[in-house]
């Protein structure tokens, strides 16, 4: 069973060793340092962390999931959903924005089965991939 909470000081390093960016990106490392420190970090675990998703407010004072990242074993087995659940239920505020690249089919497909709406598209962050913005209206 996957159960989810807030990311913790002591599950930094099992975070940054499921994501493989994170192994070899100090950026990413120290995102994922920040996000826990501020709180703003939730890891789905089982047995062990196998995904974790950043919700903070930072995208015009809206919810914002900032990252969602499921181990490469995990993935189209329910973590991303039951992430994304969760975060819909802790979300502060009515509107809960996300964004993934125009390339990322399966993020795409996941936010369609939950009924986020495409809301924009922002060019140049990603040569010739897209970031495509999707909101969801709460409550």
């Amino acid at each position: 069973m996957i159960t989810v909470q807030l990311g913790t000081e002591d599950q930094i390093e099992a975070i940054c060793a499921l994501d493989e960016i994170a192994r070899h990106n100090n950026e990413r490392r120290e995102f994922i340092q920040w996000a826990v420190a501020e709180k703003v970090c939730y890891v789905a675990a089982g047995p062990q962390i196998v995904g974790y998703a950043v919700l903070n407010y930072s995208f015009f004072a809206q919810g914002f999931i900032a990252m969602l990242y499921v181990q490469q074993d995990w993935r189209r087995q329910g973590v991303g959903q039951i992430l994304l659940g969760y975060l819909e239920k802790v979300c502060q505020t009515h509107k809960l924005f996300t964004s993934t690249n125009l390339s990322n089919l399966p993020m795409q497909r996941l936010l369609a089965k939950l009924n986020y709406r495409l809301s924009g598209v922002i060019h140049d962050l990603d040569e010739g991939d897209p970031e495509l913005v999707y909101v969801k209206y709460l409550r």
